[in-house]
């Protein structure tokens, strides 16, 4: 009778537990960068829902087990949503592959499958797949074509309902005309921006509307007219938020040669507190050039590093750089304060600790082998804001234009930096901790490459070979001792 009576205790408690445990989810997260606890932008976007949204999600049952984790990760993800938003967010599962009918319905909402690899009976073969969802609300929708693993997840899905629930959209501007990068050009950031703001193009012929809340101009190439100057001025002197992201270098790696580049962007800079030099910076932390040697008979493409492509790591604390870990300037230049203290004047971007100058013109070695002497400096400032509290201007200038577009712009922490600046200065900062919210990357540190550093690497290296053996003897050591006391008080005669 006892036993009856514990047996559907504990099954009342666990009932008890299970229904509790909806309305109070909770999660202990011990990630370095809380990768399983949603962002405060995720929180704020659910809970403030004004229309219900739904989440259909199309997922084969029959998936290999990497792919199965997913399906959970998100289903976990779909119940911390739906209890945060109180009943606004309602989700299903649907397995196409199950029907016809289900198959067409899944295509009719723009979610196709893949072909992925599985191994079965020691063989390996394609089988469809799917992985998307369709997120509705109302008569809006959103499609997932394939879901992304880890913390991209959550953002995928947190930016999919706000740009559903979004009713009008802010306009910011880039500017045109001066052979600065297109929209096309700047694809990877356009698609993020687009879902907070309605992105058009600035034509500096005229004065720039006030309705803009934030505009950027982006590496320009040609000379810009003093008209289109003036009408790019008045906007900022009249509380305009302005994002400049300046080339004064050029370099060629097809003719080896990198010269001073003058649009006249630079002197309104200037006159407005900001000096982006025309200079190169060089840095030990670089990106790498692919050059061609030969070994033996065969050419092959050899990586080599070259200072003139400075990667960034150091950065101040503020919105713009909140979660980026590694940005890629490709020939910038240094950036100085020269205001007064009518204005402020924040630094976010430097160099490391062994970094240097190159004026122009110069000549690219790419064989050449950089020494401590040529680079004796440290933390050059490469990037800063100046605010003018007087009209409440903003201006975020950083010393290389091309870092959003073309190679750097296949870099997502160099995309997060031009659209948490826009987010910054249009005073909407909601998504700038989920957009880089999980790890880019863990480059090697500085004081650790380098010939002169082999010491510190071979300890580290031994370290973590040996320190595990080592626990591994020693637990052996510890037991074997505590079992030979046992024997040892066994033997004696009072023992019982």
């Amino acid at each position: 009778m006892k036993n009856t009576i514990s047996i559907l205790l504990i099954i009342g408690i666990l009932i008890v537990v299970n229904l509790l445990s909806k309305q109070f989810f909770y999660r202990l997260d011990l990630t370095e960068n809380k990768e399983y606890t949603l962002s405060s932008a995720t929180k704020d976007i659910v809970q403030n829902l004004e229309d219900p949204v739904t989440v259909t999600a199309y997922f084969s049952k029959d998936i290999p087990q990497q792919l199965q984790k997913l399906q959970e990760d998100f289903q976990e993800l779909l119940i911390e949503y739906a209890t945060l938003s109180k009943g606004m967010i309602d989700y299903e599962f649907i397995d196409p592959s199950e029907s016809p009918e289900k198959e067409q319905e899944a295509a009719q909402n723009g979610v196709q499958p893949l072909m992925v690899q599985v191994r079965e009976k020691d063989q390996s073969k394609q089988q469809r797949a799917y992985l998307g969802a369709v997120i509705k609300m109302g008569e809006q929708q959103e499609i997932i074509p394939v879901l992304a693993t880890g913390s991209g997840m959550e953002y995928t899905l947190s930016t999919s309902i706000k740009k559903l629930s979004v009713v009008e959209k802010p306009s910011i501007g880039l500017v045109q005309g001066h052979g600065e990068p297109s929209l096309s050009d700047l694809q990877a950031a356009y698609q993020q921006l687009a879902i907070l703001y309605n992105v058009q193009n600035v034509d500096l012929n005229q004065p720039i509307p006030n309705h803009f809340k934030a505009v950027a101009i982006i590496a320009p190439k040609d000379s810009i007219p003093l008209s289109h100057i003036a009408n790019l001025d008045m906007y900022y002197q009249n509380g305009g938020k302005v994002f400049a992201a300046v080339n004064r270098v050029n370099g060629d790696l097809q003719s080896a040669q990198g010269t001073a580049l003058t649009t006249g962007l630079e002197t309104w800079l200037a006159n407005n507190g900001v000096e982006v030099e025309g200079s190169f910076l060089i840095d030990a932390s670089c990106g790498s050039v692919t050059v061609q040697q030969r070994q033996g008979p065969f050419m092959m493409n050899t990586p080599i590093s070259f200072p003139f492509l400075p990667l960034l790591s150091s950065f101040k604390e503020h919105p713009i750089t909140q979660g980026i870990e590694q940005v890629i300037l490709p020939f910038a230049s240094p950036v100085k304060f020269l205001g007064d203290s009518s204005v402020t004047f924040t630094p976010i971007l430097t160099s490391s600790e062994r970094s240097g100058i190159i004026p122009v013109p110069t000549y690219f070695d790419i064989q050449k082998k950089w020494t401590a002497n040529d680079l004796p400096l440290s933390h050059i400032n490469l990037g800063g804001i100046v605010e003018r509290p007087t009209t409440g201007s903003k201006l975020v200038v950083i010393g290389d234009g091309d870092f959003p577009a073309q190679g750097g712009g296949q870099n997502s922490d160099n995309v997060s930096l031009l659209v948490n600046g826009i987010d910054w200065l249009s005073d909407d900062t909601g998504l700038i901790a989920l957009r880089t919210k999980g790890v880019a990357s863990r480059p090697i540190k500085t004081e650790y490459l380098g010939d002169e550093n082999a010491g510190t690497r071979n300890l580290w290296k031994y370290f973590n070979f040996g320190f595990p053996l080592f626990l591994v003897v020693l637990y052996g050591i510890i037991r074997s001792t505590i079992q030979r006391k046992k024997r040892m008080q066994r033997m004696q005669e009072q023992y019982v």
